[in-house]
């Protein structure tokens, strides 16, 4: 079966297709000097995992696979320069999972076309070396339900961490959201225990799996939100989430140093700082576009 003509003209109107990729030297300026930054500050993953999430809601699915370049080579343009390939195999894990993430934030599309282009960019052995599935962790930390006890599991790590982004609101923020639709509620708590739970467990000497700690969980939905704009209660409520990862230990969360310096204030309005940064550049506002014309 074929489109007819007349619908498939239809579906190229109204900006159908991903936002135009910004030049490469800009590109390529804006992550040099947020890297820069954030090695001064010893926050190298939270800069991937907000850098991807920015580039993903912005709609640059070709940008995010330059950025794997970016991260795993001392050249982006050279191959040849690629780091070793733990370190790669560990930049791209990351990235994926930032990304699959951000389905939470900004929906499965964007996130389709980003990993996409994501896909394309990564070499054979680094492609070999991903895991193809969770078998390592399913016992720990199922993502799919096989059995009952795995959906009782995801609806209980859902739950845990829910309360530590919203609380001392938690309830009161579940009723509400109940209110719209009675299911509404039952697959935020599965999105959460599934999808933004960190894994209790990783089973492997390096992070392969790209296991994102709550902390970073929370830069995600910060990032994602603050680039897809016009979602000004979501975004507070995940700022604040950010902040409460500082209680994240005593709620049995892991946390490095990295993460307690993102929980400070100071942490905090990095992130949202350099995801402006990297706004201003590849996304920014009508108003900025005039400006540079001028």
């Amino acid at each position: 079966m074929k489109l007819p003509a007349t619908i498939k003209q239809l579906l190229k109107l109204r900006g159908p297709n991903p936002s135009p990729p910004p030049p490469i030297p800009k590109l390529n300026g804006i992550l040099k000097s947020t890297l820069f930054d954030a090695k001064q500050k010893n926050a190298e993953t939270a800069w991937l995992v907000l850098t991807t999430c920015t580039l993903l809601t912005a709609n640059l699915p070709t940008s995010v696979s330059h950025l794997y370049s970016f991260a795993t080579r001392k050249d982006p343009a050279d191959p040849s320069t690629r780091y070793g390939l733990e370190r790669v195999v560990n930049t791209a894990a990351l990235m994926r999972e930032s990304a699959f993430k951000s389905t939470v934030f900004v929906g499965v599309p964007r996130v389709i076309l980003s990993l996409a282009e994501f896909a394309d960019a990564l070499e054979d052995d680094v492609k070999e070396r991903l895991p193809k599935t969770l078998n390592s962790v399913k016992d720990h930390d199922p993502r799919e339900i096989t059995r009952t006890e795995d959906m009782d599991t995801i609806v209980a790590r859902g739950r845990i961490l829910w309360n530590s982004i919203y609380e001392p609101y938690e309830v009161k923020l579940h009723d509400k959201l109940s209110s719209y639709h009675p299911d509404f509620m039952s697959f935020i708590i599965q999105a959460y225990g599934s999808v933004l739970s960190p894994f209790s467990v990783i089973s492997t000497s390096t992070n392969e799996h790209g296991n994102l700690s709550r902390v970073m969980t929370s830069i995600v939905g910060s990032a994602c939100l603050r680039a897809e704009g016009g979602v000004g209660p979501q975004l507070t409520s995940h700022v604040f989430g950010l902040l409460k990862g500082r209680a994240a230990e005593s709620q049995g969360y892991e946390m490095n140093e990295e993460d307690r310096w993102l929980v400070t204030d100071e942490g905090t309005e990095w992130v949202i700082n350099t995801v402006d940064s990297i706004l201003g550049v590849v996304a920014p506002a009508p108003s900025q576009q005039s400006k540079a014309k001028l």
